[in-house]
Parts: structure tokens; sequence; C-alpha cells
């Protein structure tokens, strides 16, 4: 267990798990977020039945799964994440401020591999994680403060949201939020680009064959994710303001 906290490689794997699994929580979002898109194509954006029970059945596809995320086995992963998303961040701040120290310079990940130096993402890490980490707390007073924060703390139904579809165009219904949305999804591009192959190496997969398609299969995944997210963005500006 010391080795895990005190050695390089034990302090890149703890970065490097709690990365898996915010890419994991990543994909499972991008594909709620993407229903909201399907529903424009089925007609369905937009519905949302009159009761309030979990899964109604005349809720377009985007309420379902915002229903999903509403049930108790994803509100007990919530503190999960959280504490993830803590680990991931509190230690990339350390490694970087580490490596800073002991280089004598502003030099970021302690990866001994070629791949650090033909990849730009590598070398700024650290500000890419800062960017995302800001418009996160953004986007997190957009949706979680008005939809699962409420019920969370038992705030009167006023203050609680049950359409998702609403908060979709009142928050991308603006041409300016829905730039500089644009702008943080490329910041996570390029962080998930390399965070994808870094956590594969950091275990050991960095020989030749197995770099070349790591670095593929993390430019596929990352530009699934962020795809998505912005068709879904996009979807919604054209929603709340041309398709009216």
């Amino acid at each position: 267990m010391n080795f895990i906290f005190s050695s390089s490689i034990g302090r890149k794997f703890i970065q490097s798990i709690s990365g898996a699994f915010l890419i994991i929580f990543l994909l499972l979002h991008a594909t709620i977020n993407l229903f909201s898109v399907i529903d424009t194509f089925t007609g369905k954006y937009g519905v949302v039945a009159a009761d309030e029970s979990l899964f109604s059945a005349g809720d377009g596809l985007f309420k379902l799964g915002c229903d999903f995320m509403s049930t108790p086995v994803i509100s007990i992963m919530v503190p999960v994440l959280a504490l993830g998303f803590l680990i991931h961040i509190l230690y990339g701040c350390w490694l970087t401020w580490r490596n800073i120290r002991s280089r004598g310079g502003y030099k970021r990940y302690e990866v001994a591999s070629k791949a650090k130096t033909d990849s730009w993402s590598a070398k700024n890490m650290f500000v890419l994680g800062i960017v995302v980490l800001g418009f996160i707390a953004f986007h997190l007073t957009h949706f979680w403060a008005k939809m699962q924060l409420p019920e969370l703390l038992h705030i009167n139904e006023a203050a609680y949201e049950n359409d998702p579809y609403l908060l979709l165009n009142a928050t991308f219904g603006h041409w300016f939020v829905l730039v500089l949305y644009i702008v943080w999804f490329g910041a996570l591009w390029f962080h998930l680009c390399h965070g994808f192959w870094s956590m594969f190496q950091t275990v050991g997969w960095d020989n030749q064959i197995w770099f070349k398609r790591l670095k593929v299969i993390g430019i596929v995944v990352a530009s699934l994710i962020c795809l998505i997210f912005v068709a879904v963005a996009v979807n919604a500006f054209l929603q709340a303001n041309l398709l009216v």
C-alpha cells in the first residue's frame, strides 16, 4: 500500500484509475444526452408526461435517461464520482507541483516515454485540466444544481426542474453560451486524448505496437464523446431559436 502512495508509478496509477472512472461516466453521460438528439428526429423532443413519476410511458428518451440518473443506484454513485473526481484533480495538481519542483521548470507529467514529446496535450494536461474544471463548475450550475441537487437536499418542489428539455433550451439557447461550451469540449478532447493512452501506459502498455493503437483508440473515444456533446448543444440551440 505504501508503494501506491510513495512511488511515482503508484501515484500515476491512482491518477489513471480515477481518470478511467471519469471516462466511463462521460460515455454514459454522452449516451443519455444523445437521446435528446434522437428525440428531435422521432418528434419526442420536449415531450414530458404530466405525472412526475419515473419512467412515464409518455416521456421522450432523454427524459427517461434523466430519470435513470435519478434512480437510487445512480444517486449512491454521485458521492463516489465526486470522490474520484476530487482525487483526480488533487493528484493532478500534486504531480504537476512535484515535477516543477524536482525538474526546476514548468514540466508536466513524469512520463519516461517519447509519447510525452509528440503530443501538445501531454505537455499541457494541467492547464487543460484547469479549463475543464472551471467549465464543469459552470455546467453544474446549469443542470445538476437545478435537477439533482434540490432533490438530494429535499428542497421544495418549486426549486426542482423536472423538464430536462427546458434546461437544455434555456442553457444553449444563448449563442455565447453555446460557443463557450464548444470551447470547453475542445479542451476536454485534448485532455482525453492524452489521458486515455496515458492510463494504459502507466500499467506497462508502452511498446511500439500498443502505443500506436492506444493513441488511435484514444482519439476515437475522445472524438466520440466530444462530438456527441457538441451535437447535443447545437441541437438544443436550434430547438430554442430556430425550430420552435
